[in-house]
């Protein structure tokens, strides 16, 4: 029973968060929530280590001020006690140029009294790569900068 509620937390936090919602997605953790996500820093330079709100908020803040919208598929949410593991695939269209960036990410989360006080990220930083690649090719070609 604990374990269909949890997913579901998990499920809510995700909706509110890729909808836009920080303050709402940060209901959903602890005061003292851990973030990390392995991810290459000259590509994804605001991911990384973080504890606390203040700290998620400004990173969830310049995140969301990059993209002009974000959606996620979820295409598998296991949960087993106080642990949910998700697989997602997400999609952000940059504000700039409205050029969408997709990727994988493996997002682990451990929960205590309904709250969320862990989140790992593991990134599929191939696909990362190999866009912008393909975005500076594109642009060496055209002459011109991608960005």
């Amino acid at each position: 029973m604990g374990e269909d509620l949890n997913r579901q937390r998990i499920l809510n936090f995700l909706d509110v968060y890729y909808a836009g919602g920080i303050e709402g997605a940060l209901d959903h953790c602890s005061d003292d929530v851990a973030f990390l996500a392995n991810a290459p820093i000259d590509i994804l330079p605001h991911m990384g280590q973080h504890r606390g709100k203040p700290t998620l908020r400004q990173m969830w803040t310049t995140i969301h001020e990059r993209y002009s919208e974000m959606r996620y598929e979820a295409p598998i949410v296991v949960a087993q006690g106080d642990r949910v593991a998700a697989q997602l695939r997400v999609f952000f269209r940059k504000r700039h140029n409205r050029r969408v960036v997709q990727f994988d990410v493996a997002v682990f989360y451990t929960l205590r009294d309904g709250k969320i006080i862990e989140i790992r990220e593991i990134i599929d930083t191939y696909d990362l790569i190999q866009q912008v690649l393909e975005r500076d090719l594109a642009a060496a070609l055209l002459g011109q900068n991608a960005e």
